[in-house]
């Protein structure tokens, strides 16, 4: 079995047809690559893939088999990604993911920290989606990032920093503002706008927190993320639920209100891969907690219910 059979079974796995894996991801005939999945289920011993009128389909042994393939792969480039830094030492760098809007809160601290531990290095930043930080983290294309605990992130751990309350976002002309506090019946009376779409352990926080009080959350409208999701706030009318830190990004036609009772909190981490090596790394990781009081005790957010 070598690394291209991988490649190619993952290719037909997402494409869902061999022609199409073929010609478009692959620059391969269609014969040639029929007979490189033959090859990789003679070598397993098991069908991987259905052959049907239309396309492909994964077969229970291929669905598990896709994704150790795509792990596999990922930890390739990562080795890969690895073994390129170490040959370039005197380009020493730090690369920091992060949420959308959470540089605002955890940059500047984190920046003085990594400055003390390694005044020389070059500090590179990334600002993407939860998920796609951790699969960054996974090929080792970031050193550290500040994001959700994603699951199914294979040899990424995640160090808890804090938790962050939810808060409703409506638009600055709707009846509910004049109240300080939304009720959570208030919520399932509204048009209910989706922030989390991109987001599974958001999503997840919400589905929890509506089943615990009884309601049902049912977005008519799904934002690709909050940007997107405060747009349709206005646009609809409706009502969005979003992280405590993103009130930073909120625009002049839509306000923040915090939620009635306990509200649902989620969990910001500081995510790293296991088999990254780097000695700042470490010794970051080792002033975590200097970091989180330094976050508390002089941001204007606090991870707290809003009063």
């Amino acid at each position: 079995m070598e690394l291209r059979h991988l490649r190619y079974f993952v290719a037909v796995a997402e494409e869902g047809s061999l022609l199409t894996a073929a010609e478009r991801r692959l620059h391969t005939s269609q014969p040639s690559l029929s007979r490189q999945i033959r090859d990789l289920e003679t070598e397993i011993g098991v069908k991987l893939l259905e052959r049907q009128p239309r396309g492909v389909a994964l077969t229970a042994a291929g669905k598990v088999f896709l994704d150790h393939a795509r792990l596999a792969l990922l930890q390739v480039e990562a080795a890969a990604e690895g073994a390129r830094r170490a040959e370039r030492p005197e380009k020493q760098s730090f690369t920091i993911g992060f949420l959308a809007g959470q540089e605002v809160v955890w940059l500047p601290h984190a920046l003085r920290i990594i400055r003390e531990e390694a005044p020389e290095v070059e500090i590179i930043l990334s600002s993407q989606s939860s998920p796609d930080l951790a699969l960054a983290l996974m090929r080792g294309k970031l050193d550290v990032a500040f994001l959700r605990p994603e699951t199914q992130s294979v040899g990424v751990s995640f160090k808890f920093l804090a938790k962050e309350p939810l808060i409703a976002v409506l638009p600055a002309d709707h009846r509910l503002t004049s109240r300080k506090k939304i009720r959570p019946q208030d919520l399932a009376r509204e048009t209910y706008v989706s922030s989390a779409r991109i987001s599974p352990v958001l999503q997840s926080v919400i589905q929890d927190y509506a089943a615990e009080i009884g309601i049902t959350l049912k977005a008519e409208y799904e934002g690709d993320g909050l940007p997107s999701a405060m747009s349709l706030v206005v646009s609809t009318g409706g009502i969005t639920l979003i992280p405590l830190y993103a009130q930073n990004m909120l625009t002049p036609n839509v306000v923040a209100r915090a939620l009635e009772g306990v509200p649902p909190t989620i969990d910001l981490t500081l995510g790293y891969n296991d088999s990254n090596s780097s000695p700042l790394l470490r010794r970051f990781l080792a002033r975590s907690d200097e970091l989180v009081a330094n976050v508390q005790n002089q941001s204007i957010i606090r991870y707290a219910e809003i009063p």
